[in-house]
C-alpha cells in the first residue's frame, strides 16, 4: 500500500529541489497523516524483534522543511511552531488533562490518559497505557498497551541519524518515576523500572538474582524489575562509582498485570 510513497520519500530524502513538488509534499503530508492515524509506525513488532521503517522517519524530517510557521491560540495560551497540536480526543477516546500536548503525527490510542505531560511526532502510544504528569514521550518513541509512564519519565526520542532505532516501552511495562530510556532501548514487556532508573545504549544492566552476574545492555529482559545501582570503575584520578542498572527479580506471571506494577516493586521494597 506504502511502495509509491516509499519510493516518493527515498527519492526527496536524496534529492531536496524535490521538496518544491506539490505531489512530493502531498505525499509527506499523507505519511504524516498515516502516523497521526496510527495506521503507519516508525517501528513495529516482527516476531521477537522490532523493524525500523526508516523511510518514515525520513518522511517525518522531511515535515519540517515544508511546513510554515503559524501562530495558534489555546485561551490565552499561544504557539508559534510548524506542526499543530492534535484534535478530535473525544472522538479518540483519548482522556487529555490541561496541559498535556500532543504533535500532530503522533498516534494516541483509545483509552490512554494523558497528565500534563508531552508526546512529540512520530511517537506512537498504545491503548490503556498511562503518560503521567510531566512524562515526555519523544519523537518515534514506541510505548505499547497498558504501560504506566510515571511523573517525570523521560523516554526519549530519535530522528537521525536514520539507522538509529527508537525506544521501545512493550506491553505492561511500568517505568517508575523521574526514569530515563534513551538511545533506542528497549524495555520488553512486562518489566518494572524502579525510581530514577537510567538506560541506555551502552548501560550495563546486570541481572545480581543469582550465583553470579548477567549483563545485558541496550535491553530489558521480560518481567525484569530494575533499580538503580553503580559499580566501581579505575580512573586516573581513583576509583568511583559508575551507574548502572540492576535487575533484582521478576514480577510474578500469576499476578494481575496492572496491580502488579506498584506490587512488583513493594515486594522488593523498592521506591516506585
Amino acid at each position: 500500500m506504502y511502495t509509491i510513497y516509499q519510493t516518493v520519500i527515498e527519492e526527496a530524502w536524496e534529492n531536496r529541489v524535490m521538496l518544491q513538488e506539490k505531489d512530493v509534499r502531498k505525499s509527506i503530508r499523507f505519511v504524516i497523516d498515516e502516523l497521526d492515524a496510527g495506521r503507519l509506525r516508525v517501528a513495529e513488532p516482527s516476531g521477537t524483534c522490532w523493524k525500523l521503517n526508516d523511510w518514515v522517519k525520513k518522511a517525518v524530517i522531511l515535515y519540517f522543511p515544508i511546513q510554515k510557521m503559524s501562530v495558534s491560540e489555546v485561551g490565552p495560551f499561544e504557539f508559534h511552531d510548524k506542526i499543530s497540536l492534535k484534535k478530535n480526543y473525544r472522538e479518540l477516546g483519548v482522556r487529555v488533562v490541561p496541559h498535556a500536548i500532543a504533535r500532530h503525527g503522533s498516534y494516541i490510542a483509545k483509552g490512554v490518559i494523558m497528565m500534563p505531560s508531552y508526546v512529540n511526532i512520530g511517537a506512537y502510544v498504545d491503548e490503556g497505557t498511562m503518560v503521567d504528569t510531566w512524562a515526555t514521550v519523544g519523537s518515534c518513541a514506541q510505548v505499547g498497551r497498558n504501560v504506566h509512564l510515571s511523573g517525570g519519565v523521560g523516554i526519549g526520542g530519535v530522528l537521525e541519524p536514520i539507522q538509529a532505532a527508537p525506544v521501545v516501552i512493550e506491553d505492561n511495562c511500568f517505568i517508575g518515576s523521574r526514569s530515563i530510556v534513551v538511545e533506542g532501548a528497549c524495555i520488553e514487556k512486562e518489566a518494572v523500572l524502579g525510581a530514577s532508573v537510567v538506560i541506555t545504549k551502552s548501560t550495563r544492566i546486570i541481572d545480581v538474582t543469582g550465583r553470579e552476574p548477567v549483563e545485558y545492555k541496550g535491553r530489558v529482559p521480560t518481567r525484569s524489575v530494575v533499580i538503580p545501582g553503580t559499580y566501581p570503575k579505575k580512573f586516573p584520578a581513583g576509583e568511583y562509582g559508575v551507574s548502572c542498572a540492576l535487575i533484582i527479580g521478576q514480577r510474578k506471571e500469576s499476578t494481575d498485570k496492572k496491580t502488579s506494577l506498584n506490587d512488583a516493586l513493594r515486594e522488593y521494597n523498592i521506591a516506585f
